[in-house]
């Protein structure tokens, strides 16, 4: 592959213009003009061949449709103003009336993008502070014709502008190299897309976090080399503000309809309903919290309604707020047409594996994998991003597979497919090659077991959770450690509760609600009956154990009874948990006692002792149970407490387990000859410096 396509004398330039503003604006807002600037220069140049004919039609009829100057402009944005950049220099007087006149003189859909960035604001702004001359004239000059600077060397310009703006940015926002757009648009097309090549087909392509357009962008130009005489139509979804207006701008100039890329937020609504997407492409924020503190205004709120609706976008239920990352891959199945839509989705490896077996991310992956949508999870290498140099991985998703994937689930390894890069670009040292993209592909389509490639069913990831318990076998014996050890952590919610205690106490008693001023009242008078008992049992230690439980509880329930009640409305239910609390307190595992057994004659088994084990649903529970934990805890047993109410079958994707390779440490004779090596260095350096 060549390298990254060159614009850095451009991106000079622009940055020789930014520091210019130095004085009127802190560096952190050189954006706010320098964006606008490059966005107004770049349709402009794309209009100059057809300016005349367009000023020409308008001037002739102030009142002619906007089809016709659409038309004439041969794009679907025009302006009617014989300004350009240059021209407005003859009067620098005006620059500052002038300018904003050139702007209003566009068509409504790209005015709008001045308007949503309130760029008229740093016009007057940049006219204050004397800057505004300077900067009109370098932007004349820049040469931003799409004939000299094609589409993806713009967007590589627009996503270094930003990235070099914007070191603070937040740490989600990744801008997607065109080769992984490229790749993961091939992935999409690879299969399933048979008839995309009919002429006259109508390609639906959506982006629900669409950046600066990169992913469309990528895929149109994929598209129509793939599929001439198909129509494409892009839609997409981003909300910052400046990103969106790039994304809009570079759409226009491709012939798109401004309406269908809107700035708004995914996670709070979808801007399309009646809209269904044959492929989707996208690289949702990595990290970034749908709810909490840190969530956007209303995002909270818009999901959780959202995730009640019967038919709504995110049916698999709700991840961790701190992460919307598999929100948006409900999503992206939620936009997919039912028939045979297609899904390219970048992500982090926190979908792969986070979460419980309950877990709003376990349940979700259960759902992709129960619904058969999962085709393929491509690992990529760390360090293709600009601002990032974490791993990535890309999930191909279907709504209809091959039958030769049906409940299938490909893993490519394509960690070692990257050759480095000439300069770095930020966090990104590597890219991937022409060539090595296409081996990536003929992995994904080849669909054959080999060192980078294992297909796995679909129940190899998905779980389910056993409780583990032993048999309930104790000896029981009041020794003054245990009864410290019961003093020192909480007992209970009304009884003993330190940390409750000390944090109501803190509190000012004028600040004190009435809820809380009783509860510390009941907390305080609770504890000096705590402490009675304390002192109860400490004179009632004992010398040895005893493996008699009810004795042992008879006589624990005789000391407690000659206490008075803990609490105002004290129960004998509350006052037997207490008995029975101080019995396990004072107990410990006894593999010599005899089992306990409950009314009905069962076993009981011993909750102190409960672990979890997950089993896949491809395995036997009893086999797994035989192999892994018999051989080390005979006696113990598994019960499976899912029900209604209890999930305890859940989903994960261990990823990189599947590609690991034992490498040997080094032996310790090795490792100590290159101690003593390190060490002799180290005398000789020392000697030469006491000379």
């Amino acid at each position: 592959m060549p390298e990254t396509p060159s614009v850095a004398k451009q991106v000079s330039t622009v940055f020789s213009i930014a520091q210019t503003l130095r004085g009127t604006y802190q560096a952190d807002k050189y954006r706010d003009v320098i964006i606008p600037m490059v966005i107004l220069r770049r349709v402009e140049c794309a209009l100059a061949k057809t300016k005349d004919a367009v000023c020409e039609a308008y001037e002739a009829n102030p009142n002619i449709a906007e089809a016709v100057l659409r038309r004439k402009s041969g794009h679907a944005f025009y302006n009617t103003s014989r300004w350009t950049l240059s021209k407005l220099l003859g009067d620098p007087a005006n620059l500052d009336k002038n300018l904003p006149t050139y702007i209003d003189a566009f068509s409504p859909n790209i005015k709008q993008i001045f308007t949503d960035l309130d760029f008229k604001k740093d016009i007057k702004k940049m006219h204050k502070g004397s800057k505004l001359t300077g900067v009109v004239r370098k932007f004349s000059e820049l040469d931003l014709d799409p004939e000299n600077v094609n589409n993806i060397a713009m967007g590589y310009m627009f996503e270094e502008i930003i990235r070099r703006f914007s070191e603070n940015a937040e740490a989600g926002d990744h801008y997607t190299p065109r080769e992984v757009v490229r790749l993961i648009t091939r992935l999409a097309l690879a299969e399933g897309c048979e008839d995309l090549k009919e002429p006259g087909k109508v390609i639906k392509v959506g982006d629900f976090a669409c950046g600066t357009g990169g992913m469309l962008s990528t895929a149109k130009d994929e598209l129509a080399k793939l599929c001439p005489e198909t129509d494409v139509y892009l839609y997409g979804q981003e909300i910052i503000p400046d990103t969106h207006a790039i994304c809009l701008a570079d759409m226009l100039i491709k012939g798109q309809r401004a309406d269908n890329i809107r700035q708004a937020d995914t996670m709070k609504e979808d801007c399309f309903p009646e809209d269904k997407m044959r492929l989707v492409l996208m690289n949702p924020p990595f990290g970034q919290p749908w709810g909490g503190k840190d969530a956007g205004d209303g995002v909270e709120k818009a999901v959780m309604e959202e995730s009640k609706k019967v038919s709504g976008r995110f049916p698999a239920g709700l991840p961790a707020k701190s992460d919307m990352q598999l929100l948006f891959m409900q999503h992206a199945i939620y936009k997919l047409s039912e028939s045979n839509g297609r899904a390219c989705i970048i992500s982090n490896g926190s979908p792969l594996f986070s979460g419980g077996t309950s877990s709003g991310e376990s349940q979700t992956r259960r759902w992709l994998l129960e619904n058969d949508y999962v085709e393929a999870i491509i690992g990529l290498p760390g360090d293709l991003f600009y601002n990032t140099g974490i791993g990535i991985y890309v999930w191909v998703l279907s709504k209809n597979k091959a039958p030769k994937r049906h409940g299938k689930v490909q893993l490519i390894d394509a960690t070692g497919k990257w050759e480095p890069m000439r300069r770095s670009l930020g966090n990104k040292r590597k890219q991937i090659s022409d060539a090595q993209i296409s081996e990536i592909v003929k992995l994904y389509t080849d669909f054959e077991e080999g060192e980078l490639c294992h297909i796995l069913p679909n129940e190899e990831f998905i779980y389910k959770e056993y409780t583990v318990k032993q048999p309930l076998q104790r000896s029981y014996q009041i020794t003054a450690e245990r009864v410290e050890a019961m003093a020192n952590a909480k007992f209970s919610d009304n009884v003993h509760n330190p940390a409750k205690l000390e944090e109501l106490e803190l509190i000012d008693e004028e600040d004190l609600n009435s809820k809380d001023r009783a509860k510390l009242e009941r907390l305080r008078n609770a504890e000096l009956i705590f402490q009675r008992m304390i002192t109860l049992l400490l004179d009632n230690t004992m010398d040895s154990s005893t493996q008699d439980y009810k004795e042992f509880t008879k006589s624990v329930k005789t000391l407690i009874e000659a206490l008075p009640p803990f609490y105002e409305g004290e129960t004998a239910a509350q006052r037997t948990s207490v008995v029975k609390k101080v019995v396990d307190a004072m107990s410990e595992m006894d593999k010599t006692a005899p089992l306990r057994h409950k009314r009905d004659g069962s076993i009981e088994y011993d909750d102190t002792t409960k672990d979890t084990e997950l089993v896949r649903l491809s395995e036997d529970v009893d086999e797994y149970f035989e192999r892994e934990v018999y051989p080390y805890v005979p006696d113990a047993k598994w019960f499976d407490e899912e029900s209604d109410k209890i999930v305890k079958t859940g989903a994960e994707i261990p990823f990189t387990r599947y590609f690991y390779k034992y490498e040997a440490p080094e032996s310790s004779e090795l490792l100590l000859e290159k101690f003593n090596e390190l060490e002799t260095q180290l005398q000789d350096q020392l000697k030469e410096l006491m000379a």
